[in-house]
């Protein structure tokens, strides 16, 4: 099987252990706090991260080198993780994905500010179509908007931030850095509201909520030898299958059939952000490609980063560790 091929399928399958991530989420949205499903995702994907991150033999401290920066991303995650965990509990799920797939015509315009990026006229109008494909999504004035709608837009907002600054600071600081400050301060931030909000689960709740992070970890692990197998252009669109998926879940254990505007401005969303993704695949148009080396969903601070781990994999392909030394 050609490489690229191999890497889409396994791509294909790693989206779909996300997707099914968020149906338990959204189930249990039902009955659960954002905040308590958040804090137990966050604390229950410890052990998993832990065990990846064992393999990090760095002789540094946690530090960060950039404080401000790692800061500021550390509030963008918790706000992506707190806004979209609540966004899928309450919107039906091709209309959740189709408003969080604005984050690539979003790091395309945070990507000018913060990288220095210079987007050209193709580029510029991918971003424009795509906004207008958001509009016809929400329907504004026409259709009621509700809170959901706006945690899904300020988790894609925030995700997109917190993606770009991963490739303002990612030479400079340690993976774990980066991986371990967002889950603490879910944890820590999460836990404080606890006490407010605890509902006792169910023994079905609780291993739904198991199931939540281990579907997270199998997703990243499943996303990261997509990356290692395929290229990055062939690999990446295939975040979008994630709106079949939700289609099929949907309409599967919430009813929920996506209407002819949420159809019309996804698919014009995923168009406008599969175009940026092709444009930035050439060399020549751009200097940093913020979009293409986004290597996943947005970041919660539940799961495993990918793009480290791909990065240190990298590294260590060109640096082989002698084991006749040390």
């Amino acid at each position: 099987m050609h490489h690229n091929l191999k890497g889409a399928l396994i791509a294909l399958l790693a989206f779909g252990l996300f997707s099914t991530h968020d149906v338990l989420v959204k189930y249990l949205g039902g009955a659960y706090s954002t905040f308590q499903i958040l804090f137990f995702s966050a604390l229950l994907g410890f052990p998993l991260a832990t065990l990846m991150l064992m393999r990090d033999v760095t002789d540094a401290n946690l530090r960060p080198r950039r404080p401000c920066w790692v800061a500021l991303r550390t509030v963008a995650v918790v706000m992506t993780g707190l806004c979209g965990f609540y966004a899928v509990s309450r919107l039906p799920l091709a209309q959740f994905y189709a408003i969080v797939f604005t984050m690539p015509l979003l790091i395309t315009l945070l990507s000018i500010p913060l990288l220095g990026e210079r987007v050209g006229l193709h580029r510029a109008l991918a971003v424009v179509a795509g906004l207008v494909g958001v509009l016809i999504v929400l329907q504004p004035g026409s259709a009621a908007l509700s809170l959901g709608h706006a945690a899904a837009l300020v988790a894609a907002f925030s995700g997109a931030f917190a993606s770009v600054v991963v490739r303002k600071i990612g030479h400079d600081e340690r993976n774990v850095v980066l991986l371990l400050y967002p889950m603490v301060a879910n944890v820590l931030l999460m836990g404080a509201a606890l006490p407010f909000v605890y509902v006792p689960p169910a023994g079905i709740d609780f291993a739904a909520q198991a199931a939540i992070a281990i579907l997270a970890f199998g997703g990243t692990l499943g996303t990261i030898a997509a990356y290692k197998t395929g290229e990055a252009v062939v690999v990446a669109p295939m975040q979008y299958s994630q709106i079949l998926w939700a289609t099929f879940y949907g309409v599967l254990l919430f009813g929920e059939w996506p209407g002819l505007p949420t159809v019309a401005g996804a698919g014009l969303i995923i168009a406008s952000g599969v175009y940026i993704l092709m444009r930035e695949s050439r060399g020549h148009t751009s200097a940093n490609r913020p979009v293409l080396r986004t290597r996943t969903r947005p970041e919660t601070g539940t799961y495993l980063r990918v793009s480290g781990f791909l990065a240190r994999s990298k590294t260590q392909e060109k640096n082989p560790v002698d084991p006749s030394k040390g």
